[in-house]
């Protein structure tokens, strides 16, 4: 929702004889650069892998979208006026289709990250109706409704609630203050807080699911062992001159692979307690107890490791997010609300360009902290280098 405007109302000069502003043009064309090359990989990355084809990469899809859509529709028009020293010399008619997309897309952009964090709540909360590897009508719906609601936040400025008497045309902006307020409460202030509130369901849900597998893990591991015992002073009875104790037997199969699962997951996420059981029996892992395939393959409620790497990864994306938009949308409504507050063009500017950066740092986020992510990328550029 960005505001093009340089106080033209106090200006007499026409746009034609201000001085250009080439910084403004050479970060705007970096920064277009960037959003449309590094959106574009993470679209191809989910359609040429497998691995990456998640429910919640599809969002991300979404998400990515909606910024390679800003940086076509929005970003070229918004630096061709900051490079003009902020003063709008194209048709009126231009500047309206301006300001609709980018509330538009602002709008999508929050409304996807709040899809997100309702998708991934699901999948904490009942994880055997939620379908991980396909998208289901639940994920349809979530993906309509984020355009849908978007494009009804942006339709008033279509059906012409820009159009004012007196209208400055040295001025790109949205003219009606109620709007603003209106558009901004839709499209951040309410979003936000329902989406941290999730989040911090989906925490919560994870910390009690490890508690559960670790509880359960150590039950299995005892009972596993009670049993072995038992079996061993009944067949064997224990000989003169031997050490004390029962013998280290190794553990089951489908035991051993979730300890060592529960090992690795552990040092994924840092974690630093470990699950209490003797050395000798993590360090056997012969198996020597055979399940049937019908336990092996039965299916089990829990959030695979790939899914929490994932989740790991979009509270980043949300915090990267209102650190970028949060200024631009407190600095939009004060001035739209307090008409007698002086609010100087460079703020605006500033935290309008700050709003447009956040467009180019998912996909840097997506390389550094998923992996299956990285891994695609690294194989692009050593196949293109």
């Amino acid at each position: 929702m960005s505001e093009i405007s340089a106080d033209a109302q106090n200006r007499s000069v026409p746009a034609a004889a201000l001085s250009h502003n080439f910084p403004a043009l050479i970060f705007g064309i970096l920064l277009i650069v960037i959003v449309i090359c590094g959106n574009v990989l993470v679209c191809i990355s989910v359609y040429m892998e497998k691995a990456l084809k998640t429910t919640t990469n599809y969002f991300i899809v979404s998400l990515a979208f909606a910024d390679l859509l800003l940086a076509v529709l929005v970003l070229p028009l918004f630096v061709y006026a900051e490079f003009q020293g902020g003063v709008w010399s194209l048709n009126m008619l231009l500047c309206d289709g301006l300001m609709t997309m980018d509330v538009m897309l602002c709008t999508a952009s929050i409304f996807n990250l709040c899809a997100i964090s309702v998708d991934r709540f699901i999948a904490v909360s009942i994880p055997l109706n939620y379908n991980r590897r396909h998208v289901d009508h639940r994920q349809i719906v979530l993906l309509s409704a984020t355009w849908l609601l978007s494009l009804a936040v942006a339709s008033p400025v279509v059906f012409g609630i820009n159009n004012v008497p007196d209208r400055d045309p040295t001025e790109c902006k949205l003219e009606d203050n109620n709007y603003v307020v209106y558009s901004s409460v839709c499209s951040f202030f309410i979003p936000c807080p329902i989406m941290l509130l999730l989040y911090l369901g989906v925490l919560r849900g994870l910390q009690r699911w490890e508690e559960a597998r670790k509880l359960k893990l150590r039950s299995s591991i005892e009972a596993c062992r009670k049993l072995q015992h038992a079996a061993i002073a009944t067949v064997f009875p224990p000989l003169t001159g031997t050490i004390p104790g029962p013998l280290p037997m190794p553990l089951p199969r489908i035991i051993e692979r979730d300890l060592a699962q529960c090992r690795l997951d552990d040092t994924d996420d840092f974690m630093q307690q470990e699950i209490p059981y003797p050395r000798q029996y993590r360090e056997n892992s012969v198996p020597t107890l055979t399940l049937s395939e019908q336990l092996t393959r039965q299916k089990r409620a829990k959030i695979n490791n790939r899914e929490r790497k994932a989740m790991r990864v979009l509270p980043v994306v949300v915090g990267c997010f209102l650190f970028c938009w949060t200024p631009f949308f407190v600095v939009h409504t004060t001035r739209a609300m307090c008409l007698t507050c002086d609010i100087p063009h460079g703020l605006m500017s500033t935290v309008t360009w700050l709003g447009y950066v956040n467009s180019a740092l998912n996909p840097i986020i997506y390389t550094m902290f998923n992996t299956e992510f990285r891994k695609f990328f690294k194989r692009c550029f050593r196949s293109c280098c």
